[in-house]
């Protein structure tokens, strides 16, 4: 049985699409309140219409995760209408993707910007308040924070340094009474591969994988606000994910000679 959450308010970063709009039905589903943030305001407007239909608190913010004090005010903003904050989800992201000697330095740096530099200001905006309500702290992470494949080092790179700051601030935070949790799905139905390299969303791209191979937006919601209320070290979800990171961990040779495939295939494909 889900664990029900009344009185607790969560904030959402990147919550107008995909793994973050479906973590908030999640948390109103369970009885919490939540403030949304994204660039997109109509988006969480409207998501904000629905979920106070069912029957809870939602406020839409406006905030963009890469520019400095956005965040604060939308920290400030969720204190005065909601009261309090005990879950603070770092998801707001997207994916460069590409061949190293096709990509240039702004492109890392954009990467960086967002992915890293986003969640690093969503942590210092809200260090306050999880400490005052004793929270978690969730990091948007990925399974290629533990495996990087070809033509993803801006992505992999990135979520590689989240992965080590949730790590970090795990043992930091603790004495404080505050939780980091370092969320890592697989492929998820999401708008993500929707997003282009300069992080404009474009409706009209083609998904490039299988729909077997996704796991619906929805479950991998369930499982990953299961993990924050959880307090869990870190949650790996999706079956190849879950492979992928075991490989990497006990047969990382094994893991190398497989994406050593894909690199060969890779380097046909982009000449």
């Amino acid at each position: 049985m889900a664990r029900k959450l009344d009185g607790k308010v969560a904030l959402i970063t990147g919550a107008s699409a995909g793994i973050g709009a479906a973590m908030a039905r999640e948390l109103v589903r369970r009885d919490a309140d939540v403030a949304l943030t994204a660039r997109r305001l109509e988006r969480l407007e409207a998501l904000a219409l629905e979920l106070r239909a069912a029957g809870r608190r939602a406020v839409a913010i406006r905030c963009d995760v890469t520019a400095d004090g956005e965040l604060e005010a939308a920290v400030a903003t969720a204190l005065a209408e909601l009261g309090r904050i005990d879950y603070v989800v770092a998801n707001a992201g997207f994916g460069v993707a590409g061949w190293f000697h096709r990509r240039d330095l702004d492109d890392y740096r954009r990467q960086l910007e967002t992915n890293v530099f986003g969640v690093l200001r969503t942590a210092f905006a809200c260090r306050e308040a999880l400490e005052a309500s004793r929270g978690c702290l969730a990091i948007m992470g990925s399974v290629m924070s533990y495996v990087a494949l070809p033509g993803t080092s801006p992505y992999s790179m990135s979520k590689h340094a989240v992965r080590a700051l949730a790590f970090a601030l795990r043992h930091e935070w603790r004495g404080r009474g505050v939780a980091v949790t370092l969320l890592a799905p697989g492929f998820v139905d999401s708008e993500i591969r929707q997003v282009d390299n300069q992080g404009r969303f474009n409706p009209e791209a083609t998904e490039t994988v299988p729909g077997w191979l996704r796991m619906p937006t929805d479950t991998a919601a369930r499982k990953l606000v299961s993990a924050v209320v959880r307090r869990k070290r870190e949650a790996v979800i999706t079956g190849h994910g879950r492979i992928a990171v075991l490989m990497a961990r006990h047969t990382p040779r094994l893991l190398d000679g497989l994406i050593r495939v894909l690199a060969i295939r890779g380097r046909r494909e982009a000449r």
